[in-house]
């Protein structure tokens, strides 16, 4: 199966597509093989999966964990649609406070490569969702941070006028009030 790997307008956040095989019992597709991603600069170890279910209008993040367990992730619809977001925290970085945003879909076999350095989050399009993502630091709450979805200076472009937040998501610090000692290049 072949992987295609698009670099977004921040080079280091990914857009990733695979081939899929549908019939009618359903689909089978790959959502990561080393060597591909080696190949095309991406050599990364995943530890941790984790798996959401949400509800249209549902909308999870900005997330991210600072050092020493700071996380990439690979964000993978299994179903549904989803408007995913990766804003950079790097200090020093040309495009730190910048965001990109996409929708991916479980129907054209998308995924999404979300960098150390930047908080992620995403809403949710269709009826329903289910996203999988892959990190390469375990959880550690200790180090659980995150970034208003509506901060003023992001300026994020979100479909949803009014998602459906967590308690938690909805008292974030906006940006310049984070907890966050990313620096550009990040390791």
């Amino acid at each position: 199966m072949a992987f295609t790997f698009q670099p977004q307008h921040i080079p280091e956040v990914v857009l990733i597509r695979t081939e899929g095989y549908a019939d009618p019992r359903g689909c089978f597709l790959e959502t990561y093989k080393q060597s591909a991603f080696q190949a095309n600069g991406l050599s990364i170890r995943f530890v941790q999966d984790n798996l959401s279910h949400s509800t249209r209008g549902v909308l999870r993040g900005l997330h991210y964990q600072k050092h020493p367990h700071a996380q990439a992730k690979l964000v993978i619809p299994i179903h549904g649609e989803i408007f995913d977001v990766a804003v950079d925290l790097r200090h020093g970085s040309p495009t730190y406070g910048r965001w990109v945003g996409m929708n991916l879909s479980a129907d054209r076999f998308e995924m999404l490569y979300v960098p150390i350095g930047f908080a992620h989050g995403f809403c949710v399009l269709s009826e329903k969702a289910s996203v999988l993502y892959k990190v390469t630091s375990e959880y550690a709450p200790e180090c659980d941070r995150g970034i208003r979805w509506n901060d003023p200076v992001l300026n994020i472009h979100w479909p949803i006028p009014h998602p459906i937040l967590s308690p938690k998501d909805a008292a974030l610090p906006f940006l310049q009030d984070a907890d966050n000692h990313f620096q550009f290049p990040s390791a």
